[in-house]
């Protein structure tokens, strides 16, 4: 039966995938401990989730199993009218939101599965849903969690989504966890503009990068926007010095300091209709014209585009 599954898989572009049996987290004790220690910020919702993501059959009572997949970012499509060509964006958000491609790519899956095994049922999800799914993924044999808590393969780096499908299907989950490969190496950890990441694979939203430019509403301290380093959007830092991510191939932006200056002019003459609308197939809709307009001045403030602050 896994075969048969793993066969249909090979034409959905999934680098990795695996299947696992739907049981309690094994990190949700870990989960709740970061919670109570308050390291998700103002992301209310992820306290909101945890009954939710201890019981995963809440979701879908009659499912017994998850396959679970992994599609790199290169896998969908780059974004040819995207306006951000040298701004700093992290790499996942420079093409269409992977929100929609992928719902889309794992619904059209469960359609397939569900012609081969007609008698089951299948349910597909992205992270947009209350599920622990680099837990679910680890589980199911796609990786380890780095000291970035990414989750990382050997083969395939931290540089892709994961998608799982519920199924009413009694899939078998690896007779063993993913090797923890991280050893000694501590780059990440030495790497984050902000010190964000802390001992035990642990990570504090509230001094995250990606947190303050996507999520958080409000304006960082000084002392923890300097040292920004000049992303608009997300931040690929922990990602980028990751030895396990070097021989995977990336397209990236060359920026310019006329094109940077340009962009940030752009983001803050423009009207918020005008930035969402040129914006809103993109991740960067989340943070919406307001927020991208705070972080174009942080930004600037960060590279001294001298420009754009007088």
């Amino acid at each position: 039966m896994e075969n048969v599954i793993k066969g249909l898989l090979e034409q959905y572009s999934v680098t990795h995938t695996g299947f696992s049996r739907l049981e309690k987290p094994l990190s949700l004790s870990f989960y709740q401990n970061w919670l109570y220690n308050s390291f998700q910020g103002n992301m209310d919702y992820l306290q909101e989730h945890l009954p939710l993501k201890s019981e995963p059959q809440s979701l879908m009572p009659e499912a017994r199993s998850a396959i679970v997949l992994a599609y790199p970012y290169s896998t969908h499509e780059w974004g040819h009218n995207f306006p951000l060509k040298h701004l700093k964006v992290a790499s996942y958000a420079r093409k269409k939101d992977y929100h929609r491609w992928l719902k889309k790519k794992v619904d059209d899956l469960c359609l397939d599965l569900k012609k081969l095994f007609p008698g089951e049922e299948f349910l597909g999800f992205t992270d947009a849903a209350p599920i622990m799914e680099r837990d679910l993924a680890h589980r199911a044999g796609l990786g380890w969690f780095g000291k970035n808590t990414c989750l990382i393969d050997k083969k395939n780096g931290s540089l892709f989504f994961i998608a799982e499908i519920y199924t009413s299907l009694d899939l078998s989950s690896p007779l063993e966890l993913p090797y923890d490969h991280c050893g000694t190496c501590n780059r990440c950890v030495e790497a984050c503009p902000t010190g964000a990441i802390l001992e035990n694979k642990t990570l504090d939203a509230t001094k995250c990068i990606s947190y303050w430019t996507i999520e958080e509403k409000s304006v960082p301290e000084e002392s923890l926007r300097e040292n920004f380093q000049g992303w608009l959007f997300g931040c690929d830092v922990c990602q980028d010095v990751c030895p396990w991510n070097g021989k995977i191939a990336r397209s990236l932006p060359s920026p310019t300091e006329k094109g940077i200056t340009q962009e940030l002019q752009w983001i803050l003459n423009s009207s918020n209709h005008q930035i969402m609308k040129a914006l809103k197939h993109t991740p960067l809709a989340r943070a919406g014209a307001r927020g991208l307009k705070r972080n174009a001045l942080i930004v600037a403030a960060n590279l001294k585009v001298q420009d754009v602050l007088e």
